[in-house]
């Protein structure tokens, strides 16, 4: 019989909710509202970044004329962006375009970047600091600046605030699941995590929600300021989620014990460190793993699910602004809900037929509906039952990494396995949306989706070398 760190004994099969405490409900829902609230800014950002780099770009060709053609140059509107370049040749008309393609591009790719790197320094510093400090660290940090985002004035500045926001964003998922996971009994924790991930689809739809009472395309929303300026002003809030995680959280018992050992020198083994992470045989195949399933999600999801809203654009082109944004808010909002089902059904399978027959259903789904979504979707109607669909199957894999990476390593190393596999895998996806967009400048953009959703099956290869984890307690060594 092995005992758990939770208390649980490994080969006793108890209820899901059995010796699930009050401090064990608040655990899971401060830690499921930080990452929440982290889901909340990303979907902010996939709604408000093509009328904010729009803006930023036009203002920046727009100075540059200036310095050219004198002062009787005029900026062009933001609602008029399309007829702004009637005074110019076609060819230099679909240069500006591109730009600002590639500009979408790449400040989706810098947020990733930033999502890496914070993901794997913050979960290096959750093994050294603690879970808890680390949470209000990474809250801090992409709050803040989200809020900074909205007063960019040029290109280069919002892209450096997209960074910068990444870093939290990365932080905090790796913190908040081996928060929870090392907290809960056994016989909860899958339920625990699910749920923690399942919840992020409600950040996402508040997100979209936000935008429809803040159109981040309108040019004077409040006060003169753009709508897409608004909305970012709105992702500081967040931050008073740090007064709970002071005063209610502690750090779980298991990371106290392995870190006093650790200071005693009772264990000739560091905490957090990446060195000992590939020097064992064992936590460096499981690393691996769960590098290849996070690449193969990461990429279907901000290379190309998350291209909805450019996909409506694109299937709504020549409607009105007001329009395209009213579906783009709605339709989001309902590939969220779709996204919170998914997870909620990728729990329910990891916890009663396993977590490798879950994550191959799921990149299934995924490969056959994201391929179909992006080329059947063409009107308006198309949006509100076929993103629920796409919602669904991409952000389901993201259950699983919160259920089955914690699983996967020891309490000395949790954060640090947690950050390589959710957060490595983004300096290996973040030139996706880059390439998504250079290739939608030569190709169709509904192809460039279909090639792309290839990555799927690397998923699918990637679990004839994934140890199962159902029923078993958190490793350690």
């Amino acid at each position: 019989m092995t005992m758990t760190e939770n208390g649980n004994t490994g080969n006793t099969k108890k209820s899901t909710f059995e010796g699930v405490t009050l401090y064990h409900w608040l655990v899971v829902i401060i830690a499921s509202c930080g990452w929440l609230f982290d889901c909340m800014d990303q979907r902010i950002f996939i709604l408000a970044r093509q009328p904010a780099v729009k803006e930023l770009v036009y203002k920046q060709t727009y100075s540059q004329n200036k310095s050219s053609a004198g002062e009787s140059a005029q900026p062009p509107s933001i609602q008029s962006q399309p007829s702004s370049t009637q005074s110019v040749d076609e060819k230099q008309k679909k240069e500006v375009e591109d730009t600002i393609k590639k500009y979408i591009g790449k400040a989706t790719t810098v947020m990733i970047l930033g999502w890496a790197t914070g993901g794997i320094i913050f979960g290096m510093l959750s093994d050294k600091w603690g879970r808890k400090k680390t949470m209000v660290a990474t809250l801090i940090v992409y709050s803040g600046f989200t809020g900074l985002s909205g007063v960019a004035q040029t290109i280069d500045q919002f892209l450096l605030f997209r960074f910068l926001v990444g870093l939290g964003v990365g932080g905090m998922f790796g913190s908040a699941t081996t928060l929870v996971a090392e907290s809960v009994p056994t016989n909860f924790r899958s339920a625990a995590l699910g749920s923690l991930q399942a919840l992020s689809a409600t950040g996402n739809i508040m997100g979209s929600l936000i935008s429809l009472k803040i159109p981040p395309g309108m040019e004077n929303f409040w006060h003169g300021y753009a709508g897409w300026r608004v909305i970012f002003f709105v992702g500081i809030l967040p931050a008073l989620l740090t007064i709970p995680i002071i005063f209610i959280l502690k750090e779980p018992d298991a990371w106290k014990k392995a870190k006093e050992a650790a200071e005693r020198g009772e264990i000739k083994r560091k905490v957090g460190s990446p060195i000992d992470l590939f020097k064992d045989k064992r936590w460096r195949r499981n690393a691996i793993v769960g590098l290849l399933l996070g690449l193969s999600g990461m990429i279907g999801l901000w290379g190309i699910g998350f291209y909805s809203p450019e996909l409506i654009s694109e299937a709504l082109k020549g409607a009105d602004q007001k329009t395209i944004d009213t579906v783009r808010g709605w339709g989001t909002a309902l590939q969220d809900a779709g996204a919170f089902l998914g997870m909620m059904a990728f729990t329910w399978a990891a916890s009663k037929f396993g977590r490798k027959i879950a994550f191959f259903i799921s990149f299934i789904l995924c490969a056959g509906i994201v391929t179909f979504v992006f080329n059947f979707l063409h009107k308006a109607t198309d949006a509100y039952w076929m993103l629920p669909m796409m919602g669904f199957a991409t952000l389901s894999v993201f259950a699983g990494y919160s259920i089955y990476f914690p699983e996967l390593f020891p309490t000395r190393l949790r954060g640090t396995g947690v950050g390589f596999c959710y957060n490595t895998v983004r300096f290996l996806a973040a030139p996706a949306p880059m390439v998504f967009s250079y290739l939608t400048t030569i190709m169709p953009f509904r192809t460039v989706a279909t090639i792309m959703s290839s990555i799927f099956f690397l998923g699918l290869i990637a679990l004839i070398w994934a140890p199962e984890t159902k029923d078993k307690p958190l490793p350690e060594d």
